[in-house]
């Protein structure tokens, strides 16, 4: 097996059944924020010298921009390709990617072995609660008869059964990974934009470096592969505007949430770990029988020109960037329009149902946006999550949470109708918070929930969490509330007719008296007939 670094979390796997392209990213992410380090626009460019463009498969982990680069695959990447799909509750990666014009798919179970032609064998371990990534996360395990390697990137699995299974293998293999290539840097805009004292960031930011860091040496430990590849991050930033490239750690700061990959790789070595191995750009692995790892390395002039002056590197770098930095800036809104009203007319019907975001919530959170040029306040604007309504601030109720960004960034996400701010906005870092207590996840989880279909999953997600059994009364049984196929509320999205129950929002059927999905073979409805001590349960309509 030959593993080469096409940049962050990109590689390419060949193998002899085959090559797999994973998270391939060349364009700036973020509104132009993130940029992947270091450059790697060379695997990017029309000359393709890796050989990705006509791959076999592709592996999208997850949505984030960092990950799904939509502008480069569309342009790039042949649509006869295999998708390899991690098996997601909400259907946006699959829905984006044939929005691409790919149209092969392979739909793995979540955990589970899928064998794929000429022996190779993978398994995606799907992460689905609220708060993995874009409402997703996934890591992948691929084996090729010979070789066997875990790409974790950014998941963070929390279950080992199923990945550390596949490593020691039902085809005659034993042992652990050959190789595991992970995430150890921070992905985050915390505590960057908060309005802490300068101590307090320093602080926070030694203890996101430490704590980022410790937990990946976990998963280093969990898996106990034979060599480890950090990778996946940091990414630089190159605009200065915003107070972005600042954000760099130029000089191994221990305060700084960015740490290079140099800076893990010593970590490892402190904590005794003597197998990782640097993999940026270029970096060809060739993996064998009997634990044989050659490493083909970039030119050591190369690596120094990096690592050895950041800021002279970045700098050079900023400058061939600048173009993109400018035409994003351009491309947005220039003019103004009612965000007030549209955000009221948006929003407000989701907070209407959205009973477990409302009640962890709990508060108001308030929007500001500014002029870019001056950078005076023009919009106050308050989401309410104890009336459920979204208008002006008066400047008088309590807002525990708060947000400024430059005004063009808002009305390209309110006219755009852009569902998951996080993946766009906050990633970005190009805002300021502050906020009254601690960490609330409710916060992030309803900006990337805001859609029918994220708000429907994320309530029913934290519904079926809950301690309370929730159920609703069907034709004379009681069922689950929540359809097992994408948690949509069936007493919103369900109808009942000659005993079969129809979500609307995918249009899956249910034989009520046997809880039998009539759309899929993996699905069933808990459901029984009612009884006296069932009470009162909201119901479902019937057609």
């Amino acid at each position: 097996m030959r593993i080469t670094s096409i940049g962050h979390a990109g590689m390419l796997v060949e193998t002899a059944a085959g090559r797999i392209v994973c998270d391939p990213w060349f364009t700036p992410a973020y509104f132009a924020s993130w940029f992947p380090f270091p450059d790697n626009s060379a695997f990017g460019a029309q000359a393709d010298p890796a050989g990705i463009r006509d791959a076999e498969y592709l592996f999208v982990s997850h949505l984030h921009h960092d990950h799904y680069d939509p502008r480069w695959l569309a342009e790039n990447m042949s649509k006869d390709t295999t998708v390899l799909l991690p098996d997601y509750q909400v259907l946006d990666l699959r829905d984006e990617l044939e929005k691409l014009g790919f149209r092969n798919f392979v739909q793995t179970r979540n955990r589970e072995v899928t064998e794929l032609p000429g022996g190779l064998r993978i398994l995606i371990d799907a992460l689905i609660t609220p708060t993995d990534g874009p409402l997703g996360d996934s890591g992948i395990a691929i084996d090729d008869g010979e070789v066997r390697i875990f790409n974790q990137n950014d998941a963070r699995p929390v279950d080992d059964g199923a990945v550390a299974g596949f490593a020691s293998g039902d085809n005659g293999h034993s042992g652990p990974y050959d190789a595991h290539f992970l995430q150890y840097s921070g992905a985050i805009w915390y505590p960057m934009v908060y309005d802490f004292p300068e101590r307090m960031k320093a602080t926070v930011g030694r203890r996101k470096r430490e704590n980022g860091m410790a937990r990946a040496l976990r998963y280093v430990d969990q898996y106990d592969a034979k060599q480890v590849f950090p990778f996946a991050g940091p990414p630089c930033f190159l605009d200065e505007r915003d107070g972005l490239f600042a954000i760099n750690d130029f000089d191994d700061d221990p305060t700084n949430v960015f740490p290079s990959q140099l800076a893990f790789l010593e970590f490892m070595r402190e904590q005794g770990h003597d197998n990782g191995h640097l993999f940026i750009p270029g970096t060809t692995v060739v993996l064998g029988p009997d634990g044989k790892c050659e490493i083909e390395q970039v030119p050591q002039s190369q690596i120094d020109e990096i690592y050895g002056d950041r800021r002279t590197y970045l700098t050079n770098y900023q400058k061939r960037a600048q173009p993109q930095i400018e035409a994003m800036h351009a491309g947005l809104p220039q003019d103004k329009s009612d965000l007030v009203g549209q955000l009221k007319q948006w929003v407000e019907p989701l907070l209407a149902w959205a009973d477990h975001t409302c009640a962890g919530l709990n508060g108001r959170i308030l929007l500001e946006t500014a002029d870019p040029a001056t950078g005076e306040v023009d919009d106050q604007i308050v989401f309410d999550f104890l009336t459920r309504t979204v208008g002006e601030w008066d400047g008088e109720a309590e807002c525990r949470y708060r947000f400024r960004t430059d005004r063009p960034l808002i009305e390209e996400l309110v006219r755009n109708r852009t569902p998951d701010w996080v993946n766009e906005l906050f990633l970005s870092c190009r805002f300021q918070a502050s906020r009254k207590g601690p960490y609330n996840e409710y916060i992030y989880t309803f900006f990337k929930s805001l859609s029918e279909e994220h708000m429907t999953y994320v309530e029913g997600y934290y519904a079926e969490s809950s301690d309370v059994t929730d159920l609703a009364k069907a034709e004379g049984y009681a069922v689950q509330r929540h359809c097992p196929h994408l948690k949509a509320d069936l007493t919103r999205f369900g109808t009942v007719a000659d005993g079969v129950l129809t979500c609307s929002m995918h249009g899956w059927q249910f034989d009520l008296a046997s809880g039998r999905c009539l759309t899929s073979d993996d699905r069933k409805l808990a459901a029984r007939p009612l009884t006296a001590e069932d009470g009162e349960l909201p119901e479902i309509p019937t057609a």
